[in-house]
């Protein structure tokens, strides 16, 4: 086992914020001398099915633990998530129901074991203990807290301020994610900078319940391929897990100079000191940012499929960007031509290219479309009745067939 300090240097890596630092190292401390993992919390809302890499910023950090001999506990809420997170909402959150939960809980583990080591990982449910409560036991868990405390989470803050309604069993979530600390008996719990009135919950009642406290290790937010925003589904700027390696890694080459060290931080397996040795690289010009997003793109394809997947989707991408070729599959789209010609952005919207005529001229207008390899920013452009290769921006490609 690595000495404690060794230890907290891996464990802070990429962290925002551990509360308070210097009860970790003790905790470390102990761990080392008394030869006693430390147990590691994290929880996860079944509230969608598939796991992005926004998902894996947390498991890569339990993966770390793991792999310095701690115990890790992946925590699915599934009666919690039956409540709805209501953090960051500005409206009553819907719950999910059972079903819901359950099959995407089930998802959940197939996904997240692709990450950490099933055989040294705890999977737990919330609704273990949780649905062992009494009324007088949630009476007296209530009782721990008050409304004002609870007013101090800035979006019910808001939300009181806007005369927005606020339920009351959205106060139950912060406790019940709380008392999942005393029943696990965590040390450490983790979890995302939007989760910190949450997460010290947990502190909270571990002292009322008289255990020791657990530390509160938070992680950054992972912004997805705009930069800007959270990576979310919904947002469409995120890589999923269990998308194609050509996928994944023409995504991964698509991120931003700057954001990529963010990703190597995060995400990447590569160790501190080769992590530091490549900030300098970059730095100092030694290291090409491009090579650096091909290694890491390489990296993160292989780690969801295999490395021969990974290396033919790189070679797939050098093929079609560096060479300017076309893709080994490209999507066959039927298209019903009713008309002698076609304008080109109506095609575009309806091969699924475009969500949108206003975002196809735009992007004839930049000069990001092209009809059978050659370029065209005539947004005025109509074809005839024929089959077309039509690319559009960097990645996206659909043979048209007319029906």
């Amino acid at each position: 086992m690595l000495t404690p300090e060794k230890q907290l240097a891996i464990i802070k890596r990429g962290a925002s914020e551990i509360i308070p630092e210097k009860e970790l190292l003790k905790k470390l401390e102990k761990s080392c001398k008394t030869n006693t993992p430390l147990r590691v919390k994290a929880g996860f809302d079944p509230t969608a099915p598939d796991i992005h890499l926004g998902h894996t910023v947390l498991l890569e950090k339990m993966r770390q633990f793991q792999e310095l001999g701690h115990t890790v506990i992946f925590l699915i809420g599934d009666l919690t998530g039956m409540i709805g997170d209501p953090t960051g909402r500005s409206e009553i959150r819907k719950p999910l129901t059972q079903e819901q939960i359950t099959a995407n809980a089930e998802t959940y583990k197939t996904q997240v074991f692709k990450i950490l080591d099933p055989e040294k990982t705890e999977v737990r449910f919330n609704s273990e203990w949780l649905m062992k409560l009494t009324p007088i036991d949630i009476i007296k868990l209530q009782a721990k807290q008050t409304v004002a405390r609870m007013l101090e989470r800035e979006d019910f803050k808001q939300r009181f301020a806007n005369q927005s309604p606020i339920s009351i069993h959205e106060f139950s979530y912060p406790l019940f994610q709380g008392y999942d600390s005393v029943a696990l008996k965590s040390d450490i719990e983790l979890g995302g900078t939007d989760q910190r009135f949450n997460l010290l919950m947990g502190r909270e009642l571990q002292e009322e319940f008289g255990q020791e406290p657990q530390v509160i290790l938070m992680m950054p937010l992972l912004e997805g391929l705009d930069g800007v925003k959270k990576m979310s589904k919904s947002l469409g700027n995120y890589i999923g897990i269990s998308e194609e390696p050509k996928d994944i890694y023409g995504k991964m080459m698509s991120i931003s100079d700057e954001l990529m060290i963010k990703y190597y931080e995060l995400l990447s397996h590569i160790s501190l000191d080769e992590l530091n040795a490549l900030k300098e690289g970059l730095k100092n010009g030694n290291v090409h940012p491009k090579k650096a997003k091909e290694e890491l793109a390489l990296e993160i394809a292989e780690r969801y499929s295999s490395k021969e997947a990974a290396l033919h989707a790189k070679e797939e991408f050098d093929h079609v960007f560096k060479d300017r070729g076309r893709p080994e599959e490209i999507p066959v789209i039927e298209i019903q031509w009713d008309e002698a010609e076609i304008w080109l952005p109506k095609i575009m919207k309806l091969a699924g290219l475009v969500q949108s005529t206003g975002e196809a001229m735009r992007l004839i207008k930049q000069g990001g479309v092209s009809v059978n390899d050659t370029k065209t920013d005539n947004t005025d452009t109509k074809l005839a009745k024929a089959e077309y290769i039509i690319k559009a921006g960097k990645r996206k490609f659909a043979k048209i067939k007319p029906v």
